[in-house]
């Protein structure tokens, strides 16, 4: 049997991240993968927690199985996390996940159950494994508009004249917050003719939120969804834990169905049946931490403190990189670095640049340009700047 498999193509992601750890040069910068790293190159478990997984340890009695659909204090919290009060918590299904990526698979395995013929429709560019999976699971892909390659920001005219194909049956894919891969967000405003647009056409929002908390602030990177779980009839949300809490490897995440006609029993059973069918129970040891955190208050305070620090050193490390290459340039045409939110940001220039700035410079981003910003330091905007100017961008 085996002989008949095909060799599958490689992540891009990993294929960079192998090469970074190949080269022996001193000095190397690794702006591919995108986990967070504080100053040192350390991606740090936070004091948050820590703190709780020590709490966990003197409290826990059992690791037994616990619910199919996952601890229900999980979901309350995070629903009040994401959500806040944007809807009642009865029009919300929920079921926890092995981490966003379980989640976005859960929503899709669930939109074809309910339309097999539907259409997904998703940003140009996204996240590799949205494409990954849609087309594994005989999906049909349709790609729209949506960054412009010579602002560096979102292409609102191109993105609705193509959300404006889709019909009912079909489902917008919409990122949040923080855009991975280009780190070019909407505005307010720019998010409410989104919303317009897409209910204009009947189809079903699936937002994945993989970075609240990244951009603008906890309130803020949920403000969109929070706008579409309100106004949509339904939508189906996809939330990571990941990035966060900073709890990567427990794979932690949640997929919540949003029903305001009635059809919620409905999914919360369908979701659940799901969850059995592919890994029986999702993983508890991150969601109990979350829970912990979320729900008691002396955690939270320092969980939130802790995230807006993660956030200001991104931020900080924008702002420095614009304003290196705005004095090295003597114009403003990086500033986009210091609008664009969360970990990345696309460069807007050729693979053919990036293997120069690799093989001159030792600097690994992935070949469409996209740079994790919070792969820097501040010793290393610098190198990068100089870097950037000497390929040509």
């Amino acid at each position: 049997m085996f002989e008949r498999l095909t060799e599958q193509p490689v992540d891009k992601i990993m294929l960079t991240a192998q090469a970074f750890r190949a080269d022996p040069r001193p000095g190397k910068v690794d702006l591919g993968v995108g986990v967070y790293k504080d100053a040192t190159g350390l991606t740090p478990v936070m004091r948050a927690v820590k703190l709780a997984e020590q709490q966990l340890w003197q409290a826990e009695t059992t690791k037994v199985y616990t619910a199919l659909a996952g601890e229900p204090a999980f979901a309350d919290a995070m629903i009040a996390l994401v959500l806040g009060d944007a809807v009642p918590r009865a029009a919300v299904a929920a079921v926890g996940t092995p981490g966003g990526t379980g989640a976005v698979r859960g929503a899709l395995e669930l939109i074809k159950m309910a339309n097999p013929d539907a259409r997904i429709f998703v940003s140009d560019p996204s996240w590799p494994n949205h494409a990954a999976m849609i087309a594994y699971m005989g999906l049909t892909r349709v790609d729209y508009r949506y960054f412009d390659a010579t602002t560096r920001g979102v292409d609102m005219g191109g993105l609705l004249t193509d959300l404006a194909q889709a019909g009912p049956g079909d489902v917008v894919l919409l990122h949040g917050c923080c855009h991975n891969p280009t780190g070019a967000n909407p505005t307010l405003a720019e998010w409410g003719a989104i919303i317009d647009a897409v209910l204009a056409t009947g189809a079903l929002p699936l937002v994945d939120l993989a970075y609240q908390g990244f951009g603008d602030g906890l309130e803020a990177d949920a403000a969109a969804t929070r706008m579409i779980a309100a106004r949509a009839p339904e939508c189906l949300i996809a939330a990571s834990c990941s990035k966060n809490f900073g709890i990567y490897r427990e794979r932690t995440g949640i997929l919540m169905g949003v029903s305001h006609q009635g059809g919620t029993a409905l999914a919360q059973g369908v979701m659940t049946a799901l969850n059995r069918m592919n890994f029986s129970f999702p993983p508890d040891h991150g969601a109990r931490l979350v829970t912990m955190i979320l729900t008691t208050p002396d955690l939270r305070a320092m969980w939130e403190t802790e995230l807006e620090e993660v956030r200001q050193s991104m931020l900080g490390l924008r702002v420095q990189l614009a304003e290196e290459l705005r004095q090295r340039t003597n114009s403003d045409r990086f500033d986009f670095l210091a609008h664009h939110r969360g970990m990345f940001s696309r460069l807007g220039t050729t693979p053919e640049v990036v293997q120069r700035l690799r093989d001159e410079h030792a600097i690994y981003m992935i070949s469409d340009s996209r740079m994790n910003i919070a792969g820097l330091n501040t010793a290393t905007v610098p190198v990068l700047a100089q870097a950037i100017l000497s390929v040509g961008v």
